[in-house]
């Protein structure tokens, strides 16, 4: 079988040579147009930390392409940083960046006719943007995480960019001077890489080595160490092959290494963003998928990793512990994992693990042996009822109290919110709403990190609510729930809540319940009128026009005829 099945089309024959006259001008030499093309989706930026390293990823992964016999083509791919985009109007740009990320690579893999592509992301929405374009296409393609970054330190802990939104509440809440909330600006971010804990860019990068589509181990190497350019080239070697085998993205993401994704997701107690990922890139597969199966899989997969944002540890020091592959292994000794999934090594899950220690080593405290959890359950919950019909999602670990019931103080914003609770406005007991943030309404579906870190730092996150149909960065705990569905934007009942109302988040419970009758309720939809659209024009109208549900994964391409 030829390498070239693809790129024969623009390399093979009289009527092509203008085609080759071009790739000539950019290195093709006359044996190469016999060679399998491969895409390197690269996206270096100096945007963000999460992405300034990138760059020598690329080169690395063309050095390993060129050496396994194939010609490799660098293009670039856009990111947003959402940790400085955060509670700006920008921020509304992030989640729309997943679906242009996905549409630019699918454009440029398919409009080349390459043979294979080669993905290689950093901040939170590269991950996911990436496979929405691999399971789309469906040629040989691999993910290349560019690596976590290294924690910050100052007086004797460690930093992540979180540590620099909750000194925000601590600030103004009068717990720490504007010496202190500057020295944990200036340390808590030292170089190149994405944001240290269990956040968002992690836990998708994880969930891709689990899920079979990332090399072991890569998921959790630091951005500025050898081993991660190492791993970049193997990466190469690993996809050349996958096309000289023509094993494809839908061969591996299937039901089963979804099932695996989102166990490991469990088990390392990843970000709620995952809910929303793991949704839209189901449907990409065509894998079916819902909200509830992820409420499924917590009730069986307890929290082994102690990690940040409500842990204590980062990624690299879980890297140190033995990394995804030693959390995989118990799972799988424990049947919580499927062992037959095929990876893009062309290797099942249990011959990459058959040698990993079945209980992760004494000598270490990051990853918890399976006799002692950090918790018995996953962290995910889907939550239910008369506000959230199409479910909800709150990380319910680290939380001291799961149950609250209180009045609701609404905001129609994410910044005015964050003013009431810098201003010393929210009190506890208090459940917060913030709405009109969802994927339409928003649009985008916000994240929701600066109250939320302001709430933590000013003391209340153990007895403070807060909803929303935006969404949480990775970075985010304490009793928040969001995702709400549906959104207030197409008349969700988190449109109808006065200020005042009686609200019950009840995790154990998996409830979210506005308290007042269902006659009222009918009474207030009724007179509700939807707001005219923020935005009527680029990109921001056409997401809000085109996106659906954030309980289908807020994707764009709903009810459009499936490939």
């Amino acid at each position: 079988m030829s390498d070239n099945l693809r790129s024969r089309v623009v390399t093979q024959g009289v009527q092509r040579s203008p085609n080759r006259a071009m790739l000539r001008a950019v290195g093709f030499e006359d044996a190469d147009f016999n060679k399998a093309i491969v895409g390197i989706a690269n996206g270096y930026s100096t945007i963000t930390p999460c992405n300034m390293g990138i760059n020598q990823l690329a080169q690395r992964a063309e050095s390993g392409i060129k050496s396994a016999g194939a010609m490799p083509q660098i293009f670039g791919t856009i990111t947003i940083s959402d940790g400085i985009s955060m509670g700006t109007e920008g921020m509304k740009y992030s989640l729309v960046s997943r679906e242009v990320i996905a549409d630019s690579i699918e454009t440029a893999c398919t409009g080349q006719s390459m043979d294979g592509v080669l993905a290689i992301g950093g901040c939170d929405k590269n991950m996911p943007g990436a496979m929405l374009a691999i399971a789309r296409m469906n040629i040989p393609a691999i993910f290349v995480y560019g690596g976590t970054i290294k924690p910050g330190h100052y007086n004797g802990r460690d930093l992540t960019v979180v540590s620099s939104f909750e000194a925000v509440g601590q600030y103004s809440a009068g717990k720490i001077d504007e010496t202190e909330l500057t020295a944990v600006e200036q340390n808590a971010c030292p170089g190149a890489g994405s944001c240290g804990g269990m956040f968002t860019a992690n836990t998708m990068s994880s969930a891709f080595e689990a899920m079979g589509m990332s090399l072991p181990y890569s998921s959790t190497m630091a951005a500025e160490d050898a081993e991660k350019a190492d791993s970049t080239e193997k990466s190469a070697f690993v996809l050349v092959e996958a096309i000289r085998k023509q094993l494809l993205p839908r061969q591996i993401i299937t039901r089963k290494s979804i099932e695996n994704a989102i166990s490991v997701i469990m088990a390392v107690g990843g970000s709620t963003n995952a809910v929303l990922h793991f949704l839209a890139i189901a449907r990409a597969a065509g894998v079916e998928l819902t909200i509830d199966d992820f409420e499924t899989i917590r009730g069986r997969v307890p929290v082994l990793c102690d990690l940040k944002p409500s842990g204590k540890y980062v990624a690299t020091d879980l890297h140190k512990a033995g990394g995804i592959p030693q959390v995989m292994k118990m799972l799988l000794v424990h049947d919580l994992l499927h062992g037959d999934c095929i990876t893009i090594s062309g290797q099942t899950i249990a011959e990459i693990l058959a040698d990993v220690p079945n209980e992760p080593r004494a000598d270490q405290d990051v990853i918890r042996p399976w006799d002692k959890p950090m918790y018995a359950q996953g962290h995910l919950a889907v939550l239910k009822g008369n506000l959230a019909t199409e479910g909800a999602v709150a990380k319910i670990t680290g939380v001291k109290k799961p149950v609250i019931t209180g009045p609701a103080r609404v905001f129609e914003s994410e910044e005015a919110c964050l003013d009431a609770i810098l201003a010393g406005k929210i009190k506890a007991g208090d459940v917060i709403v913030i709405r009109y943030e969802g994927p339409k309404g928003g649009p985008g579906m916000r994240e929701m990190l600066a109250p939320t870190s302001a709430i933590i730092g000013a003391g209340l996150g153990d007895s403070v609510g807060l909803i929303t149909d935006g969404r949480f960065s990775g970075g985010t705990y304490g009793m928040v729930v969001g995702h709400v569905a549906p959104e207030a934007a197409v008349g969700g009942a988190i449109a109808l809540v006065e200020e005042g109302d009686s609200i019950t988040i009840d995790a154990p419970a998996r409830l979210l319940q506005l308290n007042i009758s269902d006659e009222e309720l009918a009474r207030r939809r009724a007179n509700w009128q939807p707001r005219p659209p923020r935005y009527t024009k680029g990109v921001l109208a056409k997401y809000a026009k085109l996106v659906s549900s954030s309980s289908l994964g807020a994707v764009t391409d709903l009810g459009l005829f499936d490939s």
